[in-house]
């Protein structure tokens, strides 16, 4: 009888030149083939893709469904999975385009201090329909605005430097640029500075709020 190691002596299980079989290969797996290659995966729908794209618009911030649509156009998504997604969506809840500018409206106001009209700016650029950026711009009234003026230009007010009528000037253009108008903005920039010091407080006595206001295209 051959002893081990000479020729035709039989092998040891799982020793030299037995085929090892990779571990848990014991369990199917539908990535292999028969050829021990793995297949290709199946080639995604256009559905899948659009709401792939969509959930990633949403994972970065909440999205109207005109932002959503953009997105899906620039990636060449047909217009009919566009309104089949995106209808989807609406009924489950995952756009809202009116909880949206709600919540716009709350943050950009009294994070920023934007007044309506800048607001409905933005809410404009985002696709939300007039109707739906105006009920939710009735948040935001006079009384409003107002106090969020006088806010702002206190705070801006401690740093300002220069004459009155320069500060003056600045103030009441970056209220503007913030989308207050004429009438709320040089009233709350006069109160302020009256109560700031003697000689701003002379300045603004002299102010004629009414009569800027008119001309308020010429600051």
């Amino acid at each position: 009888m051959p002893e081990d190691g000479e020729a035709g002596a039989p092998r040891r299980a799982g020793g030299r030149g037995a085929r090892r079989r990779p571990a848990g290969s014991d369990m199917p797996d539908d990535r292999v083939g028969g050829d021990g290659r793995e297949r290709a995966e199946p080639p995604r729908s256009e559905s899948e893709i659009a709401r792939e794209i969509c959930l990633r618009q949403l994972a970065v911030r909440p999205r109207t469904r005109a932002e959503l649509a953009k997105a899906l156009v620039r990636k060449e998504i047909s217009e009919e999975v566009i309104a089949e997604v995106l209808d989807r969506y609406d009924e489950v809840g995952i756009i809202d385009d009116a909880a949206f500018a709600r919540a716009w409206v709350s943050s950009r106001h009294h994070g920023r201090g934007l007044a309506r009209r800048a607001l409905a700016n933005e809410l404009r650029q985002r696709g939300v329909d007039d109707e739906v950026a105006s009920e939710a711009l009735e948040a935001v009234d006079d009384e409003a605005e107002a106090a969020a003026a006088r806010a702002l230009v206190d705070r801006k007010l401690r740093s300002a430097t220069g004459a009155p009528e320069a500060v003056f000037r600045r103030l009441v253009a970056m209220l503007a640029r913030k989308g207050y108008p004429a009438g709320i903005a040089i009233r709350a920039v006069k109160d302020a500075l009256a109560a700031r010091d003697a000689e701003a407080a002379e300045f603004a006595d002299a102010i004629d709020a009414d009569a800027l206001e008119d001309g308020a295209t010429g600051l």
